[in-house]
């Protein structure tokens, strides 16, 4: 790759994504849902041996990231992945491991 003609925009992206991804909880979460259509965050308590307050700040840093998003049925939350932003997420780690 050609740092030089490597867009800076990119590079914050590309950080802002690893960054979210970097813990086994959420590389977890990511992969579940990206074997369904959507889940609730009740769902994934039960599945994962963490505080429900633990797994919602990691669902919270997913969103911030715009890998996934959530949607309120009172009184869960529907999380599914955010399919564009994780093809475009998917496209920077391709690029950057590209050469």
């Amino acid at each position: 790759m050609d740092l030089k003609n490597y867009n800076s925009d990119d590079y914050a992206a590309l950080a802002r994504v690893a960054k979210a991804m970097s813990h086994p909880v959420r590389i977890y979460v990511l992969r579940h849902l990206s074997m369904q259509t959507c889940c609730y965050s009740g769902d994934l308590s039960d599945e994962l041996p963490i505080a429900k307050s633990t797994l919602s700040q990691h669902l919270k840093e997913l969103k911030n990231a715009g890998l996934i998003q959530g949607e309120t049925e009172p009184p869960k939350i529907k999380y599914c992945l955010n399919r564009q932003n994780w093809k475009q997420a998917k496209d920077l780690f391709n690029n950057f491991f590209d050469e």
